[in-house]
Parts: structure tokens; C-alpha cells; sequence
């Protein structure tokens, strides 16, 4: 797929972050778009946008719909497939974008917070594939591009539930690639590593209180901490990832960390893990001595 004029793109996550830039970048290009997103008001404002960047075209408008939908609902998923391709009559890419993030010990991780991150990370993306793969077959010129993580390539303490749906979501786009290239039916697969990317996860995450004292001082310093390593604008992600999808790329990794993570696992497969755990001392360290000299100044105040 060289280009994406005309062409019909289903976004989930659409609302915000590489979702919302995604959805502009394709309206410029000529891309009719079919979102979706839990927040419908966030939805709306990037349906709107989308349509303001469409180029001008007399008699052919943008067609622009939107589903306010869980990822996780198998059944709406399905539906909103259906609905999509009946609305705009194809559909030849999905983003299977919608995700967020879950910081816990695996003793102390609830299984209700497990069940909800693996239903939206890793299931969302299952129901998002099975449910439009026959529309894109359809279409004779389709593409799944999927998205995983840096931490679908390495993994990190306070981090295994994330870690696990993201490693899913590499396994499982790499195997659909191979089974659409021996299918020869005109679609593809890509799957999408982002580094850090400027959105808003980090403070929606959830973080559990068995966190506090283990790897984080308190809940919010922990969460601007993990935004500090956001250096990836979300409009430069979906640059990278239309730039993979025009080059039929396997595997897209975005941001230089997602391209160190990168070395360093293929580096050191096993070794790395200590490494991660040096570094989190460290840091723990750090962020101890940070929180002693905010309790001295705040008592001499």
C-alpha cells in the first residue's frame, strides 16, 4: 500500500494520542476513517480535526464516522466492524491502537487490574484483527498494523502485567504476518513498537499501592517520573508507523529507545534483566533521597 488516498482506515484509540494524529495524517492524505474510542468527547474533537485537515476535493468529501466502543467487548467490536464497512463500503486498514498501563508486583497484582489490562492490550487487538480481517480481505488491499510496545521487546519490574499483553501482541502480529504471506491474499501485517510517546497513559495508568516503598516513593511522582521518558511526539509516531506501512515493514520501532531496547535485548537476551535491575536501584535511590530533602524543606517551612 504506497499510498492512502481513497483508501478506508479503522482506528481504535482513536480519542487521543497516536490515535487522534493517526486519524489526522491519514484525513490529509485522502483516507476516509472509521474511529473509535471510549471517550466520546475526545472522539469527537479528533473526528473533528480529522475533517478540517482533509484536503478540499469537490464532490468527494471525507467520510468520517465514530463509535464510542471497549476494545474489550468482543461483541461491539464485531458490530463495529460490521457497521464500518457498511458505511463507508470497504475497509482497507485497521489500527489496533487502544491500550493503557497497569504498574504492580505480580504477588501484589489484583486479578480484576490482570483481567482489565489483558482485555483491552491483548484482546482488543485480537477482536480488532478477527473482526476486520474479512473486510480488508475483501478489499483486496489490506493492512493490520498492530501495536505493541518497547516492552514487547524487553521486560521491566512493576511492569509484568504490560509486559505480558505486549509480548502477546508481538506474538501474535508476527505469526498473523506469516500466515497472510503464505495466503498470498493481498493483505499485510505490521507490528508497532513505540518507545516513549508523548500521550496521556502514563497519567491514566493505573498503579498499584504495593508500588509505594517497592520501586516508587508515592503514586503521582511515580507516574510524572514515567513521563519524563516520553521524548517521542505522538505526530512523529504516526509519521514512523504510515512510513512502515507504505514499506510493508514486519516490524516498526519508534523513538531511539525503542531502537536501544532493541539492541540490548538482541544483545544481552538474558542478560539485560540485570542490568534493568541496577538501573532500578538507582533510580530508587535517587528518588529516596529526592523525597528525604522534600520532607526537610517542608518542615523547615
Amino acid at each position: 500500500m504506497k499510498h492512502f488516498t481513497d483508501k478506508v482506515a479503522a482506528i481504535t484509540g482513536a480519542g487521543s494520542g497516536m490515535g487522534r494524529s493517526l486519524a489526522i495524517q491519514l484525513a490529509r492524505e485522502g483516507c476516509h476513517l472509521a474511529l473509535a474510542d471510549r471517550n466520546a468527547s475526545g472522539l469527537a474533537e479528533t473526528a473533528r480535526l480529522a475533517s478540517a485537515a482533509a484536503p478540499q476535493i469537490v464532490g468527494a468529501p471525507l467520510n468520517v464516522t465514530t463509535c464510542v466502543l471497549d476494545v474489550a467487548d468482543r461483541a461491539a467490536m464485531l458490530a463495529w466492524a460490521a457497521q464500518s464497512a457498511a458505511a463507508h463500503g470497504r475497509v482497507n486498514l485497521v489500527f489496533n491502537n487502544a491500550g493503557v498501563a497497569l504498574s504492580s508486583t505480580i504477588e501484589g497484582m489484583e486479578y480484576a487490574d490482570l483481567e482489565w489490562i489483558v482485555g483491552i492490550n491483548f484482546w482488543g487487538v485480537v477482536h480488532g484483527t478477527k473482526a476486520f480481517l474479512p473486510y480488508l480481505k475483501a478489499s483486496g488491499e489490506g493492512h493490520v498494523i498492530n501495536t505493541s510496545s518497547v516492552f514487547g521487546l524487553f521486560s521491566q519490574p512493576g511492569m509484568s502485567g504490560y509486559n505480558a499483553t505486549k509480548f502477546a501482541v508481538r506474538g501474535f502480529t508476527e505469526a498473523l504476518r506469516q500466515e497472510l504471506d503464505l495466503m498470498n491474499c493481498g493483505v499485510s501485517a505490521t507490528c508497532v513498537h513505540p518507545g516513549g510517546i508523548r500521550t496521556s497513559i502514563a497519567q491514566s495508568s493505573r498503579i498499584a499501592s504495593n508500588m509505594v516503598g517497592f520501586m516508587l516513593e508515592n503514586e503521582q511522582q511515580g507516574k510524572d517520573d514515567f513521563e519524563k521518558f516520553f521524548i517521542t511526539t505522538a505526530d512523529e509516531a504516526a509519521r514512523v508507523i504510515l512510513e512502515g506501512v507504505r514499506k510493508n515493514r514486519r516490524r516498526v520501532l519508534i523513538g531511539r529507545d525503542a531502537r536501544a531496547a532493541d539492541w540490548l535485548a538482541r544483545t544481552l537476551p538474558a542478560a539485560y534483566q540485570a542490568l534493568v535491575v541496577m538501573q532500578t536501584r538507582r533510580m530508587k535511590r535517587i528518588a529516596q533521597k529526592r523525597a528525604r530533602a522534600a520532607e526537610v524543606a517542608g518542615r523547615r517551612a
